[in-house]
């Protein structure tokens, strides 16, 4: 059974960093076919992908909102994605997920979408306040 936890959500101050974990359990990173997308729920908003790497290949996408700011990368050793965020704008105020998705051999991450991915961890907070 896949498990995905978050953590590393904190507050912080415009133009400050965070570093998010997500934990995976239950698949091995770098064997099994899996790519994980990294999500955001601001209050009244929708859920909006941020960013995908596939475990096999290491493609890695960005939507252009985050490109340049944040950057997924993962630990095939402590079965763990990192998303790290620089430069951060109140309006990256949101809870933080996690998911995992099940894709073919060779999967390059193109999108991330959320009603691909089926394993979803409990979010993490961040906020970003002076």
């Amino acid at each position: 059974q896949v498990q995905l936890v978050e953590s590393g959500g904190g507050l912080v101050q415009p133009g400050g960093s965070l570093r998010l974990s997500c934990a995976a359990s239950g698949f091995t990173l770098d064997y099994d076919y899996y790519a994980i997308g990294w999500f955001r729920q601001a209050p009244g908003k929708e859920r909006e992908g941020l960013s995908c790497i596939s475990s096999s290949v290491g493609s890695k996408y960005y939507i252009d909102s985050v490109k340049g700011r944040f950057t997924i990368s993962r630990d095939n050793a402590k079965s763990t994605v990192y998303l790290q965020m620089n430069s951060l704008k109140p309006e990256d105020t949101a809870i933080y997920y996690c998911a995992a998705r099940i894709v073919h051999s060779g999967y390059v991450c193109d999108d991330v979408v959320s009603g691909y991915f089926g394993s979803w961890g409990q979010g993490t907070q961040v906020t970003v306040s002076s």
